[in-house]
């Protein structure tokens, strides 16, 4: 039998919920090295005038983010304290984990995730050459 986790179950569930339902309004955002781990977690939390309210990131080297129980409470508790009405989340990665312009020169690959390289991170695929 497959392990439970209440926490991420509330997360997966809040952000199956495609319809609006008002501010303030929650983005979550998964990151990784390569297309199969989640190593970074990126929450921002957006008014009605589509101000940024609070970021927040969390992140695990060791292990997937998505099946870190301790950092999905903390996130449900986050949400919980801005009294987040709807939920917007990636089903996939969005790409490397590390930032342009913080851990490498802007306009660069990262060169610790070489998997990222030229790939469009929301179709996961390298674009063809034209």
């Amino acid at each position: 039998m497959p392990q439970r986790f209440p926490a991420r179950y509330a997360l997966e569930k809040r952000g199956r919920l495609k319809t609006f339902r008002g501010y303030p309004l929650a983005t979550i955002a998964y990151y990784g090295p390569d297309d199969s781990r989640a190593s970074k977690v990126a929450v921002g939390i957006i008014d009605d005038k589509d101000n940024l309210i609070e970021m927040r990131r969390w992140i695990n080297e060791s292990a997937d983010v998505r099946k870190d129980e301790a950092i999905n409470q903390q996130i449900v508790e986050f949400l919980d304290r801005h009294h987040v009405q709807s939920v917007a989340m990636t089903d996939g990665l969005l790409g490397c984990p590390h930032e342009e312009g913080v851990d490498y020169p802007e306009g660069e690959s990262c060169p610790k995730c070489p998997y990222w390289e030229g790939r469009d991170r929301f179709a996961g695929k390298i674009p063809p050459q034209i």
